[in-house]
């Protein structure tokens, strides 16, 4: 307890170092803009001095110009100068739109917004007024905060999406070895029940009953041969999927109430595909009993396999409530469930036997609500 609460400490100390340290980069990023801002107006204000100069020269007097000349050549900056509300001259604009006077006036527009006007009173009651844009070094640094934030925030999904991975790689290899302890726990009783039943057919005990018990132990041989293969690479066998679903599928049809209308549906011929035997009994129980909860006890279930070209598809339709459309995906999500009592594992265990194991494909097919579902397990054939 006391580990988990200083990793915990930990993490938030290190999530506060993080937002303080973004914060003084933003906070600098601000800085610098500003101070290059100044800087561009301190440029401006002295090519609105050189350009005063210039126009308010004496033609015959004997003036050097050579400098205010070459303040006004500098600049890359886009300006526009206006006199009487007219456009008198503008450098550093595309030639597109300087040939066309509507989007010359729209960029004037834009300059006034960007930065205040410079006003230039070249001779008494002769007044010009310089407009000018952000430099294109000063434009990128205005963006940079953005493309940080971008790459940060990347960065912070990169990092949660690894923490959650790793996180999901704990579970799993735990819920793996709690199997395979499940699986070690049953073999030892298992042994001994199978002892018992050559006692009792030794004893000459009716043999209705004898049968019913090995069916019962080798369900349970059948439940740790599972249990045992979690978290491990089952081996796949060239299996006829008809044969092995209603096999399965009796077995439940016996063991439930006769209130559960049950109902198989196969093409006559063999259909071969490569499965675990004993994971694909899991998956027709686990899909078998989440249709029975989900008629309570009480309806009519249909098992059905449909061959295709490429493809084998087993449905599984129901006469349950039925799953509202925005929770057909959450279904498969482990700890999801809708009964008061349940773990929310059978679904998502069944999605990953099919997946991952057999490369097959599990989805709603259809479900109206109060009406009942059809859920579809794709197989790929041999």
């Amino acid at each position: 307890m006391q580990f988990s609460e200083k990793r915990n400490v930990t993490r938030w100390i290190i999530i506060m170092a993080s937002f303080v340290i973004v914060t003084l980069i933003l906070w600098n990023t601000y800085t610098f803009f500003q101070i290059f801002k100044n800087e561009e107006r301190l440029k401006m204000e002295n090519w609105a001095l050189a350009q005063k100069k210039i126009n308010s020269a004496d033609p015959n007097a004997d003036v050097d110009m050579e400098l205010p000349f070459q303040i006004i050549q500098e600049p890359s900056i886009p300006i526009i100068v206006t006199e009487n509300n007219k456009i008198i001259n503008d450098i550093n604009i595309d030639e597109d739109i300087k040939k066309d006077s509507l989007k010359l006036k729209a960029f004037l527009e834009k300059l006034k917004s960007q930065n205040d006007a410079i006003k230039m009173e070249y001779l008494p009651g002769k007044i010009q007024y310089l407009y000018y844009g952000n430099s294109s070094l000063l434009n990128k640094l205005k963006y940079y905060p953005v493309a940080l934030l971008l790459i940060i925030f990347l960065f912070g999904a990169l990092v949660y999406n690894f923490y959650k991975s790793t996180k999901m790689a704990t579970q799993n290899k735990l819920w793996a070895g709690m199997a395979k302890e499940t699986a070690h726990q049953i073999g030892t009783p298992l042994s001994s029940l199978i002892g018992w039943l050559e006692i009792m057919k030794a004893d000459n005990v009716a043999e209705t009953t004898i049968l019913e018990i090995e069916k019962d132990i080798n369900r349970l041989q059948t439940i740790t041969d599972r249990f045992s293969k979690i978290g491990s690479e089952p081996i796949l066998e060239q299996r006829n999927i008809i044969e092995e679903t209603e096999q399965s599928f009796d077995y439940l049809k016996s063991r439930f109430s006769s209130q559960v209308d049950f109902s198989f549906k196969a093409p006559k011929k063999p259909i071969m595909i490569s499965l675990n035997p004993a994971l694909h009994s899991w998956t027709v129980e686990n899909l078998v009993k989440n249709a029975i909860d989900a008629m309570r006890g009480k309806g009519k279930l249909t098992l059905e396999i449909v061959n295709d070209t490429n493809f084998v598809n087993l449905l599984v339709t129901d006469t349950g409530k039925g799953i509202p459309k925005h929770q057909y995906k959450r279904i498969f999500e482990p700890g999801f469930t809708t009964k008061k009592r349940g773990w929310g594992l059978g679904l998502s265990l069944t999605k990953r036997i099919v997946e991952e194991y057999h490369k097959g494909k599990i989805k709603v097919l259809n479900s109206e609500v109060g009406k009942g579902t059809t859920i579809q397990v794709t197989f790929k054939k041999a």
